[in-house]
């Protein structure tokens, strides 16, 4: 099992994050997924990974965003023919890696996906103005209504997969830079008929560092989401219809 945790700029946070995932869960790997941090996250992470064995850094040549990182990262982590599965999660301590067995709980059964979901009962925000809410519900209300999916977070980041969806699933037609690669991959995971377990969790701002949200992400998020609503319906009219009797 790998946990993948993307990295611009989160040198305070990344020692502790990676101790405490680690103690989480005990018989996992840690992919940091670096993007030329210019405040030295990378170096860290190499210090990291020279003295703990399960630790591996994926040093990128620039910040090109979070899909483009995450898209990199799952292509490596299953090269390896012993991944199971993969979580993906922040590096700011907004995801408790405390949370981490809880959220796999689900791949232990039937589900091929879990989402951390802070909009179920059991879920909520700690630490968020009331404008970041906002932002964040009307985002994954406008996806739910568009993309006429269930789930109740769209746009969250903790998540855990099964190998065999993640192989399935069609990354190369992912395209979104920042946080709409989340909702184009839960989309494409519903699409292929992925069993998607929603898991509660409670959301912090993070410890330390600078929120990489901003206006460019939530435009291209949207017209993302229109896009992929847009593609659905002309798969769906280039279909032949059955023949009438």
């Amino acid at each position: 099992m790998w946990v993948v945790l993307p990295t611009y700029n989160e040198r305070d946070n990344l020692e502790p994050i990676a101790a405490a995932i680690l103690e989480a869960l005990p018989q996992a790997e840690l992919l940091i997924v670096d993007d030329a941090s210019p405040d030295g996250t990378g170096v860290l992470a190499d210090t990291i990974a020279a003295r703990e064995e399960r630790v591996t850094v994926l040093h990128r040549p620039g910040k090109e965003g979070l899909g483009a990182a995450y898209r990199h990262a799952f292509r490596w982590v299953l090269e390896r023919p012993d991944t199971q599965a993969v979580v993906q999660m922040d590096a700011d301590f907004s995801h408790d890696p405390a949370d981490l067995p809880r959220l796999l709980t689900p791949l232990m059964s039937d589900a091929d996906l879990a989402l951390g979901t802070r909009y179920i009962r059991g879920g909520g925000t700690i630490g968020w103005p009331w404008h970041r809410q906002l932002i964040s519900r009307a985002g994954t209300t406008f996806a739910r209504t568009v993309l006429l999916l269930p789930y109740r977070d769209l746009t969250g980041g903790f998540k855990a997969w099964r190998r065999p969806l993640l192989d399935a699933i069609r990354l190369r037609d992912a395209h979104a830079s920042g946080y709409g690669f989340q909702v184009e991959m839960t989309w494409w995971a519903h699409r292929r008929g992925a069993r998607i377990a929603q898991v509660p969790i409670v959301f912090r701002e993070r410890v330390a560092g600078h929120s990489k949200m901003h206006g460019g992400i939530v435009r291209e998020a949207l017209l993302m989401v229109v896009r992929l609503r847009w593609d659905a319906i002309r798969e769906a009219l280039r279909r032949p219809r059955p023949p009438t009797a």
